[in-house]
C-alpha cells in the first residue's frame, strides 16, 4: 500500500488530464480565496496601517541589515519551529500538522503531474512521503482536536462541538482521513467502497480548498507577517507589550502582599 501511487491507479478510470485539472483548480481556489480575504476583509490594509503606525511611534530606526536578521529569525522561530506556542504539546501537534501537510501537498502535486499513470511508476520514497505526510497531519490534527483545544480542555465543551472557526481543521482531517481510506480500499480491490470514499475525498478536499475566505486556511500566510511586525516593533521601540524582563516587576506591582496593621 505505501508504495502504491493512488492517483496513477485512479488514471485507469479517470483521465490524468482531469485529475491534473482538478489539482490546478484547487490551487487557484486557494490563491483566489486568499486574495479575496486580503481585499474584502482588508487584511493587507490592516497590516499596512499597523506598519505605518509602528514607524511613527518608533524610537530608533531599524536598518536593512537588522531587518534581514529579524526576517530570518522570524522564518526560523515562528515559521520553521512554531516558537510562538508556549505549550509543548500544542507546538508538537502544530509541527506534525504543518510539516505533514507540506509533505502531503508537495508529493501529491509531483505524483499527479510527473507520475500520472501506472506506466510511469513513482519512486517508493515519494509515495511513502504522501502516506507519511497524511498520517502526520492526522496525528497532529486529531491530537489537537480531542486533547488540546481550549474550549475542550479548559471550558469542558464536547470535542464534537463545531463552530465556523473549526472549518479548516475539520475539512483537513476529513479530507486526509477519507483519502487514506480510499487509497487503502483501492489497493485491496473493493470497488464499491473505493468509489464511495473517493467521492467523500473529493468533496471534503473541495471544501478544504474552496472555503479559504471563510476558514482559517489563509491565516497561515498572515502569521509570518504578523510575527515579523511584532519583532520590528520590539526592535524600533514602538511595541506597547511588556518585555519578559519587566514581567516580575509587573507581577510584583499587581500582586502586593497585604499589609499587617
Amino acid at each position: 500500500m505505501f508504495t502504491s501511487n493512488p492517483f496513477a491507479e485512479l488514471s485507469t478510470s479517470i483521465p490524468p488530464a482531469v485529475i491534473q485539472t482538478y489539482v490546478v483548480i484547487m490551487m487557484l481556489m486557494v490563491a483566489g480565496g486568499t486574495l479575496f480575504d486580503i481585499f474584502h476583509k482588508k487584511s493587507a490594509l490592516y497590516f499596512f496601517r499597523n506598519w505605518q503606525k509602528s514607524k511613527r511611534k518608533s524610537t530608533r530606526q531599524v536598518g536593512p541589515g537588522e531587518m534581514v536578521s529579524l526576517a530570518v529569525k522570524t522564518a526560523f522561530v515562528e515559521g520553521l519551529t512554531s516558537g510562538e506556542f508556549c505549550s509543548t504539546n500544542r507546538r508538537i501537534a502544530h509541527l506534525l500538522t504543518m510539516y505533514g501537510f507540506l509533505a502531503y501537498i508537495i508529493s501529491t502535486v509531483i505524483m499527479v503531474f510527473s507520475y500520472p499513470t501506472p506506466a510511469t511508476p513513482a519512486p517508493a520514497f515519494l509515495t511513502a512521503l504522501w502516506y507519511g505526510g497524511a498520517l502526520m497531519v492526522l496525528a497532529g490534527g486529531y491530537w489537537f482536536w480531542f486533547f488540546i483545544r481550549v474550549d475542550v480542555v479548559a471550558e469542558g465543551n464536547s470535542p464534537f462541538r463545531l463552530v465556523r472557526a473549526d472549518l479548516f481543521i475539520v475539512s483537513l482531517l476529513v479530507s486526509l482521513t477519507t483519502g487514506l481510506i480510499w487509497a487503502y480500499l483501492q489497493a485491496t480491490g473493493s470497488a464499491t467502497w473505493t468509489n464511495i470514499f473517493l467521492l467523500l475525498y473529493i468533496l471534503s478536499t473541495t471544501i478544504l480548498f474552496g472555503s479559504v475566505p471563510w476558514s482559517k486556511f489563509s491565516h497561515m500566510f498572515y502569521k509570518p507577517a504578523a510575527a515579523l511586525q511584532k519583532r520590528v516593533e520590539e526592535a524600533n521601540g514602538s511595541s506597547n507589550l511588556p518585555s519578559p524582563a519587566d514581567s516580575p516587576k509587573i507581577f510584583a506591582a499587581t500582586h502586593q502582599q497585604p499589609r499587617n496593621y
